[in-house]
């Protein structure tokens, strides 16, 4: 494997050199080694690596917030954090912990297994996508600038409900652009998800290989279709709902001052219609990634893929009709409370759907109980009980007495640090081999599932007690006759087991990056094409594009079951024929850092710095678009 890969270097360096040049004035070729490989690359594997490794890097930072959290609420009448720095660390925890840690998680997933899944070279934008991931990067150090303000990290609440974030509680004019960073990071960050989500669109439906039909991708593949779909329709809400608020605080609109005839409930309606949909915008990706899993480690198909798929599809509509059932108590009426209790109940059906065809899976298989099956099982469980007490909320009698206290936040964690981190960790611990070519060692992995799982119940199931015993949310102490003090001092030890577990287990995957064993060839033994062309893969992923003749196409033709065919009339790419690939670009990071400017200059009111910074941009995307198509040329060996 290592001489195939050093063969294949001199000969892509030789190529480079007979390779034609980028149509446009950016010929000058770019260092495929070091530092400037990787702030100009276009491949998405390494696009993805970026991603994942500063997903984690924000899921460490949003962790010692909550630790923070934890800290003050272990004991009645703590002054360890003011009511202001924990309203701060409130904000930026949940901030984090959605936009910049989970949502970025799944889409280095997307960048590295997409197109490998559907026999692609690369994504259908590879200049976009690296554009992609600077602006999230973007995005993430606006969010995070608030904290060297003057008036330090905005204290609105990740939801920032209005007029919590208006003028009149946190004034621009006297000094508070925290706010006004935190509006301008999520925009930002949007950016960046609706691109990325329009790449993935295209690249699925447009470049799947010969005879990889719809009902042939694999389910991973599938769950991050209806999950860009989900992107591309959710995130417009959030959008406008930013730009209204940036009007009214910046130029003295009224959508949300109720001073001047604004309505702050647009605000819940608007951001509610975007929050709900993201609720499985972050699990879809976890549903996928379980669905690669179990069947792999239980040696058998997955059970109802068909079922698997098209329940997928139905949350990712059903997921739309439900954002109310966050307002009940808002006074919405008898018919559109009933309406969204309705809907809400309903969606509970495919996603139940889901739990039995991963059951069905498990039964009779011959499980191999490795990590990355535990750590799915781990999610199996604990997104049963998010979901049940999810059910719960749909009632809304049930909700009037539960909103805005600690069962809410109890419910919240076990979907998705129980669901969608559980599943994420899985997916690491299972597709490591394939990105880094070494393994994660198996008794270091089980110890800190282990570690992880304890912690994580130690800390949120005391939750559900203290929201039935009256214990609101967001609030940053207590009184100790409330009775709190016990489950709130267990939570706080369990914070501390599960950060232990977190922080150990990343410990262990950077100690195998450097040196864990190397791993053989699908190590796992799995079912899907990412794992045909070796570990890693080369970075033109195929050496011939292959020929799909069934589902989990790979699984069979190592076992010889594919049927020969003859529906598919494609012929293979000649190993002798040189492989185009897109050129390097210094644009995309560029660009970025002009839209970077633009926003710290924006959010401070430095209009005529903005106006600089949107030319340079405006001019970025110019030149850009005179870069042209490029490329070099690899050999396949």
């Amino acid at each position: 494997m290592i001489e195939r890969r050093l063969k294949s270097s001199a000969l892509l360096g030789r190529a480079r050199a007979h390779a034609p040049g980028p149509a446009g004035v950016f010929a000058r070729p770019i260092a495929k080694t070091g530092l400037v490989s990787w702030l100009t690359t276009v491949d998405h594997k390494r696009i993805a690596i970026l991603y994942g490794v500063t997903a984690l890097l924000f899921l460490l930072l949003g962790g010692m917030e909550a630790l923070l959290i934890r800290l003050q609420l272990a004991v009645p009448n703590n002054d360890l954090l003011t009511a202001q720095q924990y309203n701060q660390l409130f904000t930026m925890h949940g901030t984090t912990m959605i936009f910049m840690a989970i949502m970025p998680l799944a889409s280095a997933f997307f960048n590295y297994l997409i197109p490998l899944q559907i026999g692609a070279r690369d994504v259908a934008f590879p200049r976009l996508n690296g554009f992609a991931y600077w602006v999230f990067l973007t995005g993430g150090i606006i969010v995070n600038a608030g904290w060297f303000v003057r008036s330090g990290a905005p204290d609105v609440g990740w939801f920032g409900f209005a007029p919590l974030t208006s003028n009149t509680f946190s004034n621009q004019f006297e000094g508070d652009v925290s706010t006004d960073l935190w509006i301008m990071g999520i925009q930002v960050l949007g950016i960046s998800s609706i691109i990325g989500a329009l790449n993935f669109v295209v690249t699925i439906i447009n470049l799947r290989a010969p005879g990889m039909t719809m009902m042939r991708l694999p389910t991973f593949t599938w769950m991050a279709l209806v999950t860009a779909f989900m992107v591309l329709l959710a995130f417009p809400a959030i959008t406008i709902a930013m730009i209204a608020l940036m009007m009214d605080r910046s130029f003295g609109a009224n959508f949300f001052e109720v001073s001047q005839g604004g309505m702050p409930i647009l605000w819940q309606h608007l951001f509610w219609v975007f929050g709900h949909p993201e609720v499985y915008i972050l699990i879809l990706p976890a549903f996928g990634i379980v669905s690669e899993v179990v069947p792999t480690f239980a040696r058998k198909p997955l059970f109802g893929y068909p079922v698997v798929v098209f329940s997928g599809v139905v949350i990712g509509f059903l997921g739309f009709g439900v954002w109310s059932h966050h307002m009940f108590t808002t006074g919405m009426g008898t018919v559109g409370t009933a309406a969204f209790a309705l809907g809400s109940m309903a969606i509970a059906v495919p996603t139940g759907v889901k739990i039995f065809n991963w059951i069905g899976t498990l039964w009779g298989g011959n499980l191999r109980m490795r990590t990355p099956l535990l750590f799915a099982l781990g999610f199996i469980w604990m997104f049963m009980i998010g979901g049940f007490s999810g059910v719960m909320h749909a009632a809304a009698p049930a909700d009037a007495q539960q909103h805005d206290s600690y069962f809410v936040v109890a419910h919240i964690h076990y979907v998705l640090v129980g669901g969608s981190l559980f599943s994420m960790l899985a997916g690491i611990h299972y597709w490591f081999p394939l990105i880094r070519g070494r393994m994660i060692p198996e008794r270091l992995g089980r110890v800190a599932f282990w570690i992880i799982f304890v912690g994580f119940n130690a800390t949120f199931f005391p939750m559900h007690f203290l929201g039935l015993n009256g214990m609101p949310r967001r609030t940053f102490t207590y009184d100790p006759n409330t009775g709190w003090s016990t489950p709130n001092f267990i939570a706080t030890v369990g914070s501390l087991i599960l950060g232990a577990g977190l922080v150990f287990y990343l410990a262990v995957v950077v100690r195998s990056w450097r040196r864990g064993e190397m791993a053989r060839p699908d190590p796992w033994d799995a079912r899907t094409l990412e794992w045909s062309s070796g570990v890693p893969p080369p970075e033109h992923n195929f050496d011939i594009l292959p020929i799909v003749h069934a589902r989990d196409h790979w699984w069979h033709e190592k076992h010889g079951s594919v049927a020969k065919h003859a529906d598919v009339a494609a012929a293979p790419v000649s190993p002798a024929e040189p492989i185009h690939m897109p050129s390097q670009s210094w644009l995309p990071i560029l660009t970025a850092s002009a839209i970077l400017l633009g926003g710290l200059f924006f959010a401070n009111h430095n209009m005529p710095g903005a106006m600089v910074a949107g030319v340079l941009m405006i001019f970025g995307i110019w030149c850009w678009s005179l870069e042209g198509p490029g490329g070099y040329l690899v050999h396949p060996t």
